[in-house]
């Protein structure tokens, strides 16, 4: 019996070629399993629950010196600092007392009963006459 030494051309025992493509079907998984969760957990992130909105626990920001109050009362009635002022009226009364300067910060005042939709009515009046810097007021809440 003989031994062969030579045994041939030598074979590759693995015929792998680089795959320069990126797989996104693991990326496009994990996308469909976040978007269900998204469609699941948004309905629940709003709530339907009347609220009582006027207190605030956290501490108060000092006031600046000259403040602009906007007040609205139970009634529906608007004051612009002490002035009562009709709705038509709260743009133009409000630039008279900020001197036009748009970046003056206001601080919306509320009754606990007035409706929300009356001071959104407020809010958008001041918004379309430039101000953007309307901070609501309310009364601190007090601890028992």
């Amino acid at each position: 019996m003989g031994i062969q030494l030579d045994s041939g051309p030598t074979v590759k025992r693995h015929n792998y070629q680089q795959n320069a493509e990126i797989n996104i079907t693991p990326f496009v998984d994990v996308i469909l399993v976040l978007l269900i969760i998204f469609m699941v957990a948004a309905p629940l992130a709003t709530v339907d629950v009347p609220v009582d909105l006027p207190s605030n626990a956290s501490t108060p920001a000092p006031p600046p010196t000259e403040p602009v109050y906007i007040s609205v009362q139970t009634d529906g009635s608007i004051f612009v600092q002490e002035q009562a002022v009709p709705l038509a009226q709260l743009a133009a009364s409000t630039h008279g007392v900020t001197a036009g300067q748009l970046e003056t910060r206001l601080f919306l005042r509320g009754d606990r009963t007035v409706e929300y939709g009356t001071l959104m009515q407020v809010m958008n009046v001041l918004q379309k006459a430039g101000y953007s810097r309307i901070s609501l007021v309310a009364t601190e809440e007090l601890e028992f």
